[in-house]
This record gives structure tokens, C-alpha cells and sequence, in this order.
């Protein structure tokens, strides 16, 4: 890591999370048509974002940046593979087996499976000697996230933390950096066993969506376990939430994965085969 890196991370920790990131929401949530259109077009500039696979692909057609953040993809853009599928575009940072309840955050850096998934010691249990896999979603990326395999929502818990950043630099830096941001825990059942999808935010992440509650981050400074009177399966592919600004999505299965052999550090778009379940 260079200097410049170790600094960046550092100066992190004295900063005020919570105000930057709500700050930014208001802008990106502005329907001001000059506002909105600048940040658009900016960003794409700045990122590289190839609206071409876009279900809109004209810029200045969409109401705020947040629905340009999270614009939705043409039907063909994103075809399905076999078995376990990555849930979102991005970079697969790392994926494994969970050693002794432990998941590898960056190379020498890892954490634990029961503070990731909120301190629950009996719902950690249930991951013991299972896999993990995480993917970092880029801010030029398709931002929408969707299920790796179909599943049935057991629970949801939300998490109270910080708003570090989570690319690859403050992963290097900051220890158990996925396991103190704020972040969504989604539990489901599924055929292949228990499986927990975590939505992590990060700094300037204005929200996190589901799509059975919308809206849920941010809430109050205490943890919250929601459970759903009627049954929420969704298939396998369906989306099951989005960022509001780019992220990461940190995948526990209860049982082995059969991983392919991607290299870390590689990009994986939705619908790719991760491995089989």
C-alpha cells in the first residue's frame, strides 16, 4: 500500500460518516433538472459509465441522480448462469471457506462471521464451516443487487456502524472494516441451506433499498430484527435491494461452495457463475 493510501484510510476515522453521506443523499436526490443533469453527466465523464446497456440510456432522462444511480439494465443484459451466481457487477475482492467462523477481509486482514451478522452467536453458528464470497461494487458499476440462488427471507437486521469507505485500499487498512460499517444482514433458506446476504454501507452510501421494505438505512443508532408476517421468496436472479451509491455485498453460505477458480480481484458481473452450491 502506498503512503497516499495509508493516509487516505487514516483520515477516515475523524470524519463524520453519517452527516457526509446524508449531505450527499440530498444531492443526489435533487430533481433541480440543471442540479441533477450536471452530477449525471459529470459522473458518467468521470467514471466511465457505459450507459449503452442501460434501460434508459439517455441521461438527462432520468428525475434525480439517485434513479440514474440505480437505473435498471436492458432484459438481455445480464444473462443467468449455472449454480451460484454473483449478485451484483463488481470486483470479487475475496471468497473462501469460513475458517474457525473467520472471513479474509484483504491479504493478513479477517473478521468475524458473528460481528458481521450482528453479534447473533446462534445465527453464526449456522455458518461454521461454511463459504463466504465478497463483491465490491465500484461507483461506476450497475448498482441493483440480486439473488444468487432462489431463497425464502427468514429475517432482516439492521446493523448501526460506521460509513468508512470500503475499496480496496481501507480493506487493506482497516481492520474488520465490513463488520463496523452500517450494513443490512438479509437471512434467507434456501435448498443449498441458510444463506445471509449482507449490504454494507460506506461513506457517502446515502441508502439501502430492499425490495420488500424499500427504504430501510438509515434508521436509529440501535440494532433492529424485522421479521415478515407472509412468506418472501424471491428467485434466483430476481433483485433483492440497491445502493443508493456504490458499496460492497459480503455472501455466507451455511454449506461448501464449490468455487470457481476466478482470481481475487477480478471483475464479475450479475448473473455470473460463482461456483456451485
Amino acid at each position: 500500500m502506498t503512503i497516499a493510501q495509508q493516509a487516505f484510510s487514516r483520515l477516515q476515522y475523524p470524519l463524520p460518516h453519517h452527516a457526509l453521506s446524508r449531505l450527499t443523499g440530498t444531492f443526489a436526490q435533487c430533481d433541480n433538472r440543471w442540479v441533477k443533469n450536471t452530477l449525471i453527466n459529470a459522473f458518467i465523464k468521470r467514471f466511465e459509465v457505459d450507459m449503452s446497456q442501460a434501460l434508459e440510456p439517455d441521461p438527462s432522462a432520468y428525475a434525480t441522480f439517485n434513479d440514474f444511480f440505480t437505473r435498471a439494465l436492458k432484459a438481455d443484459a445480464r444473462p443467468l448462469g449455472d449454480g451460484l451466481l454473483s449478485p451484483a457487477d463488481g470486483t470479487l475482492s475475496q471468497y473462501g471457506r469460513l475458517q474457525a467462523g473467520q472471513l479474509v477481509q484483504a491479504k493478513g486482514h479477517t473478521y468475524s462471521a458473528q460481528t458481521l451478522l450482528g453479534g447473533d452467536t446462534a445465527l453464526a453458528e449456522e455458518f461454521l464451516g461454511g463459504s463466504f464470497a465478497t463483491v465490491y461494487l465500484s461507483p461506476r458499476d450497475y448498482h441493483r443487487v440480486h439473488m444468487p440462488v432462489t431463497g425464502t427471507l427468514r429475517e432482516m437486521i439492521y446493523v448501526p456502524g460506521r460509513l468508512f469507505s470500503v475499496n480496496e485500499a481501507t480493506a487493506k487498512h482497516v481492520p474488520g472494516l465490513f463488520a463496523r460499517n452500517e450494513r443490512l444482514v438479509c437471512v434467507f433458506d434456501t435448498q443449498h441451506g441458510p444463506m445471509a446476504m449482507v449490504l454494507v454501507g460506506a461513506m457517502i452510501v446515502a441508502a439501502i433499498e430492499t425490495v420488500w421494505s424499500g427504504q430501510v438505512t438509515p434508521l436509529s443508532g440501535h440494532p433492529q430484527r424485522m421479521r415478515f408476517g407472509q412468506p418472501i421468496t424471491l428467485e434466483k436472479g430476481a433483485e433483492m435491494g440497491r445502493f443508493k451509491l456504490g458499496s460492497t455485498v459480503v455472501m455466507c453460505f451455511a454449506n461448501p461452495v464449490a468455487f470457481e477458480a476466478i482470481p481475487t480481484g477480478s471483475m464479475v458481473q450479475m448473473g455470473q457463475t460463482l461456483g456451485m452450491a
